[in-house]
């Protein structure tokens, strides 16, 4: 029987970029965004905090666009501070190029495995789907579902224990299945 696992995330995660005033590497984005028009141009951030000292920055969204290019329910979503706006615009690949800035998903994910009825069977076959595009490590993955240890896992995949389609090692963003023989 094949189960079910779901990663999923929690809050935003954190904004790894330097900043100017007390040189904290750490912003926490809490959704507000900040428009502002230039006749028929437009300019939208979305607006994080330091972790240090509470200094804003912005994350470039928009830059010097023509008003009736910018569709009518992102202008909105962006006026009512949406922070699902937000978060899709944090998992934005162009945007996080434009602002040089990197993501840390520590604490910012769950994993729902539907219960732990499956842990005391000899052989498990899972499938992980991923509810965003959150980069976590495979083996992290597998060991908070079973109960067990990163280094048990690891060492389970050595001996060919835990098999799967996709390699095991570094992160993953993207569903994948994996078989635990015990």
């Amino acid at each position: 029987m094949l189960h079910s696992w779901v990663v999923m995330p929690t809050c935003l995660p954190t904004v790894l970029r330097r900043c100017h005033a007390c040189a904290c590497g750490r912003f926490r984005a809490n959704g507000k965004f900040r428009v502002n028009a230039h006749h028929k141009l437009l300019d939208a951030w979305l607006l994080v905090l330091c972790a240090g000292c509470g200094d804003t920055a912005k994350l470039t969204v928009l830059e010097r666009v023509h008003v009736r290019s910018v569709r009518p329910e992102l202008l909105e979503r962006m006026h009512d501070n949406d922070p699902v706006l937000a978060a899709e615009l944090l998992r934005d690949a162009v945007v996080l190029r434009r602002n040089r800035i990197a993501l840390d998903w520590a604490g910012a994910w769950r994993l729902d495995t539907s219960g732990s009825d499956h842990l005391d069977r000899e052989v498990i076959d899972v499938s992980v789907r991923f509810a965003a595009r959150i980069p976590v490590r495979p083996v992290r993955v597998i060991a908070e579902g079973c109960g067990l240890s990163r280094a048990e896992v690891e060492r389970l995949v050595a001996e060919g224990k835990v098999v799967s389609a996709v390699r095991l090692s570094g992160r993953l963003s993207d569903d994948f299945t994996f078989t635990l023989k015990r």
